[in-house]
């Protein structure tokens, strides 16, 4: 924390400390975010834990597609 930050610099580190602090309710604003943002959004807003949550779910939810209706 610096007395030099710039109002931009100071909500980006507030939003990284509640990203850190809350990712449960972070992972459904990140949900809404989707519906209306982009996939930039939907990543920088769950972090890097939520993201490899995402593309686990997503690979498996294709393996088991593909076992399914192949």
């Amino acid at each position: 924390m610096s007395d030099k930050e710039t109002p931009e610099q100071r909500r980006e580190r507030l939003r990284q400390e509640e990203i850190k602090n809350n990712i449960g309710g972070n992972l459904n604003d990140s949900i809404n975010k989707s519906n209306n943002g982009n996939l930039v959004d939907l990543v920088g807003s769950l972090g890097w834990k939520g993201t490899g949550i995402l593309i686990i779910v997503i690979i498996l939810g294709y393996i088991i597609y593909s076992l399914f209706f192949s």
